[in-house]
């Protein structure tokens, strides 16, 4: 009965059968034991069989639990002659070779990673260690980028740096903006870590068909672009011109709330969508207006340059920015000037940001899922597990064994 039953559980197939059970009360773990089945084993490769060197020691797996119990797989595991008569291990069916878990305890594994996005959980509720969570993240991500079709054309591209811990230790992040998906991440974010990422992830062919690059000021990005990328356009992302302009706005706030009262606690007035104020932000903000000081003006030098980015190309784009440089000059706000001297070194990437309807929005978003899987996971004190993590939660790879 008990064969019948575990016969059909398990389908290890013809060459394994069930052999016996036993589990521990104490410990609350049953230990399915399968015994190799030579003769079918000839019968199905008389072609390849040379013979049976020796069988190793009994080798136990994870599996799936039964009711309240752990449930590992035992069987001792036959070394085959090859066909140049050295000994190898057979491989099982129903793990890989050279793990302790079977498949479809991995794949269980895998779904409650990704619904818990934390090791620690995932390993309670599993009642295992949290290495060996720790090793099916490895594991699971290293088996998806193998399996990436390595002809992907992209034609956009972002790539965005993230602070990975503490002492200006940051991490660089390539992403495809169609997809919202991590194509990989370096660690550092020097022109080195760049140019290899870059080199690691991208053929000659896929390099070619790059048209365009989101991404903000940082020198090292910008050099290594021009240098692997020649063909591609710099494009500035928005949501960071338009940062430094935000922070340009709140430094004269800042300097100016000392003269003026009816300026105290009226950043998020200032800086957030009119579209989006609370009543009380908004008579704030109506107030700011009314007494018309330089933190007034520079919101408005802000507004006019959000419409720019309504050009039809790039003469187009760079002309209505001389345009409103020219009222930024007139107006003489240091901090605005300072901001337009920055876009002013790099026009070229911030005129076609006018242009472009790229942007690293999507970057930033992944940005946000970046600072979740930090911080539920509590961190990561290392950079192999944290990349293993966040191509596993957010680089659309085909985890699951076969």
């Amino acid at each position: 009965m008990y064969d019948i039953l575990f016969e059909k559980l398990l389908s290890f197939g013809d060459e394994w059968t069930f052999e016996k059970f036993e589990f521990d009360e104490v410990t609350q773990e049953i230990d399915i034991y399968v015994r190799f089945n030579l003769d079918v084993y000839k019968q199905k490769n008389p072609d390849t069989y040379k013979g049976v060197y020796d069988y190793r020691d009994y080798r136990r797996w994870r599996h799936l639990d039964i009711l309240q119990y752990k449930c590992y797989i035992k069987a001792k595991v036959p070394r085959l002659i090859d066909e140049s008569g050295k000994p190898k291990s057979l491989d099982v069916s129903w793990a890989q070779t050279d793990q302790r878990h079977t498949y479809l305890f991995e794949k269980l594994v895998i779904d409650l990673l990704l619904a818990t996005k934390n090791q620690t959980k995932t390993a309670q509720l599993l009642s295992c260690g949290f290495n060996f969570v720790n090793r099916i993240i490895h594991l699971a991500s290293e088996r998806g980028i193998a399996r990436r079709d390595k002809n992907t054309i992209y034609t956009q591209l972002s790539v965005d740096e993230k602070s990975h811990k503490s002492g200006h230790q940051y991490i660089t992040v390539l992403s495809n903006p169609k997809t919202g998906l991590i194509v990989d991440v370096a660690k550092d974010r020097t022109k080195k870590a760049y140019k290899e990422l870059l080199n690691k992830n991208l053929n000659e062919i896929q390099k070619a068909h790059v048209k365009h690059i989101s991404m903000d000021m940082w020198e090292a990005f910008i050099t290594t672009t021009q240098e692997v990328l020649p063909k591609a356009q710099l494009v500035h992302d928005r949501f960071h011109l338009i940062k430094y302009l935000n922070d340009a706005i709140d430094k004269v706030r800042r300097r100016e709330s000392k003269e003026y009262e009816e300026l105290k606690n009226s950043r998020y007035s200032l800086l957030k969508n009119t579209k989006n104020l609370t009543e009380k932000q908004y008579y704030k903000f109506e107030e700011v207006l009314r007494i018309n000081t330089k933190v007034s003006l520079a919101w408005r030098l802000r507004e006019c340059f959000k419409s720019l980015f309504q050009s039809t190309d790039y003469y187009d784009a760079f002309e209505k920015y001389q345009d409103w440089l020219s009222f930024c000059v007139w107006e003489k706000i240091p901090e605005i000037i300072k901001v337009t001297d920055m876009f002013g070194r790099h026009i070229v990437g911030v005129c076609n940001a006018l242009v472009e309807s790229l942007s690293n929005a999507m970057a930033e978003r992944l940005n946000g899922k970046i600072q979740e899987v930090k911080t539920i996971g509590r961190g990561y004190n290392t950079f192999e597990n944290f990349r293993s993590a966040l191509l596993f939660f957010y680089g659309g790879l085909e985890l699951y064994p076969h």
